[in-house]
């Protein structure tokens, strides 16, 4: 398998010892060797790595295969060979390498890649005035410097605004001191209530354990009389401590004020060349997801582009509604500086979670100084908490939830983890960047797991988790799953889209032996329970001036096409139809059956994995015993080609299997859309 146990030997024939290929096309680019000419190639899964067959970059060619090659020499090592679950198992191990490392360097670097990510979320805003100005022949150079320097003259005038307006409100502070004193007393002052009460006692017991641990016993007085008292600090003598502190330059003073102030700089510069080069960065960024790629990776540009966009001018109107409101209640109330609190409350909005209490807080202490007694701060507190729950639980929602593809415990995740890695910061930049890794997540195949993580679809289908609630015996919640299909579908769709599959699984886990005897009949019973629950029909019943069709619906084996028969007579019955369901019979039995019931049609059902033998020994019966009966097949979430199990099971006549209940709803109703009569004759002439 291996020619050679150093490094050089996983290195392909084709290439110089120096990395390089030694030979390309003429006036071509050079391309990475097809890995099926290396030296070191393992015979498993050759296919997976692709060179001149198919174009990759390095990072998902050459850099895979060698943590490849070096695992299954280490592997050979100890005696295990490279087989299916051992190459998972590496794939696993690479992949949390690499999550683990570019943590780190996020981590690690943040002083870059802070400015950067400020840098990509700038340009998204700023990228359609730039474009705008070039439509009016601005060169783009000169039109980028102008929207960024607009952009920070007006965050620069904005804080300049809010920080004298901060100042004017604390020099306002000492003509309500009367009533800040007042406040203070009343909290510091005594009072008769339960809980001061009890702090007393508290109080008081603690001072009596002191005391009685801080007195000496009798024998410890006496062994102290003849003892030397020892040196140092004591009641009577204590020594002065002075803490000496290093000088430290003004530099380290001005830390604080540096970091923000780089921070700022390097986004204003980044975001320079964003707007200016941003054709070059998507085409290189294109370039190194390879060329096969092309079409996912533009998918996924354009996607994260729509969203966060969206999410920014949809937050940014939310929020400026948000502050006018709050605003607005509190010039009502009379706090002064009511616009000033109204801004700072849809500001700190762009600040999940931290931002809107700390908007609250500030009015709230400033009407406790302002006004005599605590209701106005009471009131204050209640149009807060009204606002927030109705913003955060109905309007962003509604209005941009669906927008960002995050699920509410997505956003809750990913701004604690951006905040521990990146400070406050990052609790700005937690919502932009999640929706990032989730567009990956939905088109890079690899990390599907970020969209199943933290998008809000739902993370299986409703029949996945309508079947797992039936096996853990859940039967209530499985009502609601079905109940919610039957609010949004109809009677026949909810039936295809929830319990025909459900049904169908079951079945297969069964004849696997994955489920035992118990569990398979309480599945059996809950799902029949179900559907006797359900009211027979969709629509009005309407009169019944002729006779109905007669369809009866014949289960084809078991239990599972027995419930199937019933679901099916549910979905046709109307005013036009009679349909009723027969449990499962022998042939001989199950033909006596239809001469005796004398039926219009017979519908046979059943769940898949069916028997094709059977069912065309009952077709092909039926045909004979009863000709003039129109029979109609169903194999229901039928997963191969229904037209050649009808052409097997109908021996070249003209049969149609249905595979939905709505469709053999739609189909039955067409029959029996004139009178029953010449339905009858009709259907006898087409026989003979």
């Amino acid at each position: 398998m291996y020619e050679g146990s150093c490094w050089c030997s996983v290195i392909p024939r084709d290439w110089s010892r120096d990395g390089l290929p030694r030979t390309s096309v003429a006036g071509s680019r050079p391309r990475l060797p097809c890995l099926r000419d290396c030296s070191a190639i393992i015979q498993c899964a050759p296919e997976r790595w692709e060179g001149n067959c198919g174009e990759r970059c390095w990072l998902t060619h050459l850099i895979p295969h060698l943590a490849w090659n070096s695992a299954s020499k280490i592997l050979k090592a100890w005696g295990t060979r490279m087989d299916g679950s051992s190459a998972r198992l590496l794939s696993r191990l690479w992949f949390l390498t690499i999550a683990a490392a570019a943590i780190a360097v996020l981590y690690a670097a943040k002083v870059l890649f802070l400015p950067l990510a400020f840098a990509v979320l700038f340009a998204f805003l700023l990228s359609p005035v730039v474009a705008a100005l070039e439509r009016l022949r601005l060169p783009r150079t000169l039109a980028s410097v102008l929207v960024i320097l607009s952009f920070a003259t007006l965050v620069g005038v904005g804080a300049w605004t809010l920080f004298t307006q901060l100042v004017s409100v604390a020099n306002d502070l000492p003509t309500y001191r009367s009533n800040i004193e007042e406040k203070m007393a009343a909290i510091h002052s005594p009072s008769d209530s339960a809980f001061s009460r009890a702090r007393r006692e508290v109080e008081k017991l603690s001072d009596q354990l002191g005391i009685v641990n801080a007195s000496p016993s009798p024998e410890a007085q006496s062994n102290d009389k003849g003892a030397r008292k020892p040196l140092g600090a004591s009641p009577q003598h204590p020594i002065q401590v002075r803490d000496v502190s290093r000088n430290d330059g003004r530099l380290d003073h001005l830390s604080g004020v540096l970091e923000p102030l780089t921070t700022a700089a390097l986004s204003a510069v980044f975001t320079f060349f964003v707007l200016l080069q941003r054709e070059d960065l998507r085409n290189r960024l294109i370039r190194l997801s390879g060329d096969r790629n092309l079409t996912m990776i533009t998918q996924a540009m354009h996607d994260a582009s729509r969203r966060i966009s969206r999410y920014f001018s949809l937050q940014l109107s939310v929020n400026v509604v948000y502050g006018l409101t709050f605003a607005a209640a509190l010039y009502f109330i009379g706090l002064p500086h009511a616009l000033l609190f109204g801004t700072l409350a849809g500001l700190c909005r762009f600040i999940p979670y931290i931002g809107p209490p700390v908007a609250a807080l500030m009015p709230t202490v400033l009407s406790l100084a302002v006004f005599p007694g605590w209701s106005r701060g009471l009131l204050i507190l209640g149009i807060f908490a009204i606002l927030e729950v109705i913003t955060a639980n109905y309007v962003e929602p509604r209005i941009y939830g669906r927008h960002t593809g995050l699920s509410a415990l997505a956003i809750l995740v990913a701004a604690a983890f951006w905040t521990l890695l990146w400070g406050p910061v990052g609790l700005v930049l937690s919502v932009p960047l999640t929706v990032c890794l989730v567009v990956m997540g939905r088109h890079v195949p690899s990390l599907e797991f970020l969209a199943v993580m933290l998008g809000d679809k739902p993370a299986i289908p409703t029949w996945m988790c309508f079947y797992q609630r039936l096996l853990a015996r859940d039967e209530r919640e499985a009502s609601e799953i079905l109940d919610k299909a039957l609010k949004e579908r109809t009677l026949a769709e909810a039936y295809d889209s929830v319990m025909i599959p459900a049904l169908a699984l079951a079945e297969e886990d069964r004849m696997h032996g994955e489920l035992d005897e118990g569990t398979t009949q309480f599945v059996h019973r809950a799902v029949q329970d179900l559907i006797e629950e359900q009211t027979f029909g969709e629509g009005a019943e309407e009169e019944k001036s002729v006779r109905p069709l007669r369809v009866m619906c014949v289960p084809v084996l078991d239990k599972v096409d027995e419930l199937a028969a019933m679901m099916l007579a549910q979905t046709l019955e109307n005013g036009k139809v009679h349909a009723f369901a027969v449990p499962p019979r022998r042939l001989g039995e199950m033909m006596n059956a239809v001469t005796v019931e004398g039926p219009d049609v017979v519908f046979l059902t059943a769940l898949p994995p069916v028997g094709i033998g059977r069912l065309q020994r009952l077709y092909r019966g039926l045909r004979m015993r009863s000709p003039k009966v129109k029979v109609m097949i169903g194999i229901w979430n039928y997963p191969s080609d229904a037209r050649a199990a009808a052409e097997e099971i109908a021996g070249g006549e003209d049969l149609q299997v249905l595979t939905r209940l709505s469709d053999a709803a739609a189909e039955v109703r067409q029959i029996a859309g004139g009178d029953a009569a010449p339905l009858h004759s009709a259907m006898a002439r087409s026989v003979a």
